[in-house]
């Protein structure tokens, strides 16, 4: 590969990773696919000796690293809230996230149930996340997830390890040993995968206190 089209493609790498970067929900990922973008461009305008190029992305790579530091340094704080099925902002929360979580679990509908778990994922007190569980089988040693729902911005699975795995006493105190999930959209189930359920024919099952690790 000559040197000009070297250039070229590199150019290209970095204006693709760039614009990328902004179409990202979660802002890790924003910041992490910007940084590479803009480090890339850096260098090609270092290369061709365009020096505003060059300095004006220097600064995102600066300013991205020191985002990066703040939100790697920052210790979150979650607390599981259990609301009841008649709640008006339970009811607020799905509405407002209705397309999202049809886009993870097709043909969702919110039915509120006086005997399911309706439970709020608080991340620094905002309502990152929202889980109902049907208790089911022999004494309701099993519980159907309904809905298990991250919003955009909070999906780098903290939210889920502090759920699944954190707080599986909560479950058990509850009489329930195991989780069962449908498998949704396949990044759903994808994201099920990484929370440590298994496939069992058409569900995913987890068993409570294991994590994906034990599985």
């Amino acid at each position: 590969m000559d040197s000009h089209l070297f250039l070229q493609v590199l150019g290209y790498v970095a204006s693709v990773l760039v614009a990328a970067s902004l179409m990202m929900k979660s802002l890790l990922r924003l910041r992490l696919i910007n940084l590479v973008g803009a480090g890339l461009m850096a260098t090609y305008g270092l290369l061709i000796h365009a020096w505003p190029v060059a300095v004006l992305n220097g600064t995102i790579v600066l300013v991205d690293l020191y985002y990066l530091n703040q939100m790697w340094r920052q210790r979150d704080y979650f607390k599981l809230l259990a609301v009841a099925h008649d709640s008006e902002y339970l009811r607020g929360f799905v509405e407002f996230h209705r397309d999202e979580i049809a886009s993870f679990i097709p043909g969702y509908a919110y039915e509120p149930d006086p005997a399911h778990h309706h439970l709020l994922v608080l991340r620094n007190m905002v309502p990152a996340g929202l889980v109902i569980l049907e208790p089911e089988g022999p004494q309701g040693a099993d519980a159907r997830v309904k809905l298990d729902f991250v919003i955009p911005g909070y999906r780098d699975f903290g939210v889920g390890k502090f759920l699944f795995d954190e707080n599986a006493g909560w479950f058990r105190e509850r009489g329930i040993a195991r989780l069962v999930s449908d498998p949704g959209a396949p990044r759903h189930a994808e994201y099920l995968e990484r929370m440590g359920f298994r496939r069992e024919g058409a569900d995913y099952i987890r068993e409570l206190g294991r994590g994906p690790s034990g599985r």
